[in-house]
Parts: C-alpha cells; structure tokens; sequence
C-alpha cells in the first residue's frame, strides 16, 4: 500500500499515475481535500483503494499500519500568497513532523515535498546541502517556504543529534514544475497554463516587466521542470531505498519566462505575441529573478535520467493535455 497525501493536487496525482502503471497491484490511497472544485478530476481516471481526510489520517495509519510501504507526503499549503502563518505551520510543518515521527516509529518510508522557495532570493545559492549550520542561512522570503525550511532544519537537527530517523527518506526541494492536473490551482498555474488560454486564441499574453538593471522584460529566469522528471526522481528514490537525504528537483538550467511563452506559441504553430506589464507592487520586493537548481547531489547518488528540455515539456504540456477536450492525465 502507498499512502499520497496531497493525492489529489498537482503533483500528488501525477505521482499516483506512475505508481498505478508502475505497480498495478499495489493498494494507492489519496489523503486529500476535495471541497467543491474541479480537484476530484485530477485521481478520476485512478484505480483508488481509498480517499482519506486528513482528519482521518491517523486513524487510517493506525489501521493500516502493517500494509503501507511508503508515504509520499506532498500535502500542504502550497501558495506562495498565503499570509495566516498559524494555518500554514499546522498544515506544513506539524504535520509533517507528526508523519515522519509516524513511519520512524513504523517503520515506513517516508518521501516528502520541501520548495525551492527554502532558498529565498538565492543569494546564498541553490546547493541542496543538509548540514544544519548551512541550513541557517537560508532566509525564505514568505511563510510558505520558511514552514518547509523550518522541517528541513528540524530533520537536519534529528541527523546532528543521530536520532531515529524512517528507514528511507527523501526531502525533494521542487523547482517550478509545470504540466498536467494543475487546473484547481488558479492563480497558482503555472505560466504555461497561464499563457496558453492568450495563445489559444492568437491573442498577446502578459508577463511582468523587469525592474532589476540586470535583466530585460521577460527575461527573468526560473528553473521549469517538467511534472515527469519530478515523478521520475521520486519513483527512483522508491526504488533505491538505501538513498536518502535532502535533494533538488530541477534541471539544473534556467531558462528565461520569455522562452517559456513563446515554446507555448510554437507549440499551437502560433507566432508569439508577448506584452510585458508592472510587476505588482506587493510582490515586487520579493520577486526572484534567478533560481537554479544544483543538481549535482542526485545525481552523485546515482540517478542518471537525462531531465526534459523546456520546449519539449512544454510541447508534451500543450499538445497533450491543454489542448485536448479532456486535459486531465
């Protein structure tokens, strides 16, 4: 049995498609939210065991607790505008303390989402080390990144103090992932999805303008990774239990938001029309203009997988999915 907390988010449910193919006799349960949107479409196609509240999850690992193999923990509150501070340590932190404590004593495997957000502007770079006093002078720039920086530093203090720890673990520090089953997240797609609705219709899409020296309008720069390479590093971690450790997800090589767009435009055999508006004010001062993933980690412990590149992700994104009746993978 496998456990998906988040099943039925963005990742969450593109890591439980995998798991289906990949291993079709194993028992998948979603820990999940529904509420009243569209998120449900995201795990229809699924062959599910159970959908759990979270309300219901202790008692679930309880009951199960002998079956399940692993939790891949990637429930949270994942928006980068969230101000209740409250809120997001109970959902991102406590929980994911009481998880981990959970498979420890269980032991159970246990591969959780950290954010590339922990880095904050990234003036102190994008090394995915674990050493506690490293740790600290990482500065997320919102609440959301410091609730995943502070369980990063609680697991780096457990490994200092050689505390118990599950048998395998994985805190995978996500990039900007882009693909499939992102639709319930609003404002919080992609900029693909994004831009796809303007360039479906040969319409100009919008990107903010530049407000640092350095870099022109639309040239700002992310590490965009596809939602496949993401699921492709954790099913590698599945499967090569005696790896563990805190580890980038990206493809190490920034590309500008400005060749995201038009590889949507090219993608619909569409010239690019781009317009560059003001970054929001409330916004602006916390802007990153350059993320990077140090990918040098995973693959010194040994993954060797080559990561998609952003024209084709965006291709397999748009031709596959956005612009199908049914978009859902």
């Amino acid at each position: 049995m496998f456990v998906i907390t988040g099943g039925a988010g963005f990742i969450g449910s593109n890591i439980i498609a995998s798991l289906e193919e990949r291993y079709p006799d194993e028992k998948l349960v979603v820990v999940d939210r529904l509420r009243d949107g569209v998120k449900w479409r995201n795990i229809a196609k699924r062959d599910l065991y159970d959908i759990v509240h979270p309300d219901d999850l202790y008692d679930f690992l309880s009951q199960y607790a002998d079956e399940i193999k692993a939790i891949f923990h990637m429930g949270a509150i994942s928006a980068t505008t969230e101000t209740d501070a409250d809120k997001i340590v109970d959902n991102n932190f406590r929980l994911t303390t009481a998880l981990w404590e959970w498979c420890t004593d269980n032991k159970v495997r246990f591969i959780y989402a950290s954010s590339a957000a922990t880095y904050g502007d990234g003036e102190n770079g994008f090394d995915d080390f674990q050493d506690r006093k490293k740790l600290k002078d990482l500065l997320p720039l919102n609440a959301y990144g410091w609730s995943k920086h502070l369980f990063d530093r609680t697991v780096a203090r457990s490994l200092e103090n050689k505390e118990a720890t599950p048998p395998q673990w994985a805190g995978l520090k996500f990039f900007n992932v882009y693909g499939p089953n992102e639709n319930h997240k609003g404002g919080q797609q992609s900029v693909v999805a994004h831009v796809f609705p303007d360039a479906k219709q040969n319409l100009m899409c919008r990107l903010f303008k530049s407000h640092h020296p350095d870099y022109e309008d639309g040239g700002q720069l992310r590490d965009f990774v596809w939602v496949g390479d993401v699921v492709n590093v954790i099913l590698w971690l599945y499967e090569n239990e005696k790896v563990s450790g805190l580890f980038n997800v990206g493809t190490g090589k920034a590309r500008s938001f400005k060749d995201l767009a038009k590889a949507v435009y090219v993608s619909l055999e569409i010239e690019p029309k781009i317009h560059y508006i003001d970054t929001p004010v409330n916004i602006r001062d916390k802007y990153q203009y350059f993320t990077q993933a140090n990918m040098d980690k995973l693959r010194e412990a040994g993954y060797d997988k080559p990561f998609t590149e952003l024209e084709e992700g965006v291709r397999q994104y748009v031709q596959d999915y956005l612009n199908k009746d049914d978009p859902y993978r």
